[in-house]
């Protein structure tokens, strides 16, 4: 397993659209997932011990976030031939297990993961009402473990920084995970 970090946040740059299924049965685009204050986008996977140790906060946090107007979006770009815990119908599984509060969708040819330079799990792109890029960061300390409970909660605290001023901090520390599962 390849762990890898997230490049710095390149501010302004504009979110990709997608159309991508959904393990409620929907499709999902940018504008059926944006809210009104912003959008989180985040690339996730079922089998990744970084987003394994994070997923409890990744509900609080998308859920509180979702009360301030910002959405969230979660996809999985790993190639699932490899690593069977990301198929679609474990997918399911894990969203209603943990009970996701947001869409998590299938982008099963990869080609979303490249738009977006999404590089690892997880991976989080932080947008405004414009949908510019504000947030290119992690979540918290957290590793392959979960953080202490009390560690600042730097996603969140960026994401309610987008939501009331349109713009993200300038300082970010990247995020780190497992490397995307690129198909060959």
């Amino acid at each position: 397993m390849v762990s890898l970090q997230t490049p710095i946040c390149d501010f302004g740059w504009k979110a990709p659209d997608f159309n991508l299924p959904g393990v409620d049965g929907r499709r999902y685009s940018l504008a059926d997932a944006r809210g009104p204050k912003g959008l989180l986008v985040m690339f996730i996977c079922n089998h990744c011990p970084y987003v394994q140790a994070i997923r409890d906060r990744l509900v609080r946090d998308c859920r509180e976030l979702q009360q301030m107007g910002i959405n969230s979006i979660a996809i999985m770009s790993n190639d699932p031939s490899d690593y069977p815990e990301d198929s679609f119908d474990n997918m399911e599984k894990v969203a209603q297990e943990f009970g996701y509060p947001f869409p998590y969708v299938w982008d099963e040819t990869q080609t979303v993961a490249k738009a977006y330079g999404a590089v690892c799990t997880p991976d989080f792109f932080g947008f405004n009402a414009k949908l510019e890029l504000q947030y290119r960061g992690r979540l918290d300390a957290s590793r392959k473990d979960a953080a202490p409970a009390d560690a600042r909660r730097d996603l969140f605290e960026a994401m309610k920084e987008v939501a009331l001023t349109g713009k993200g901090p300038t300082e970010q520390i990247p995020s780190m995970g497992c490397s995307i599962k690129w198909k060959m």
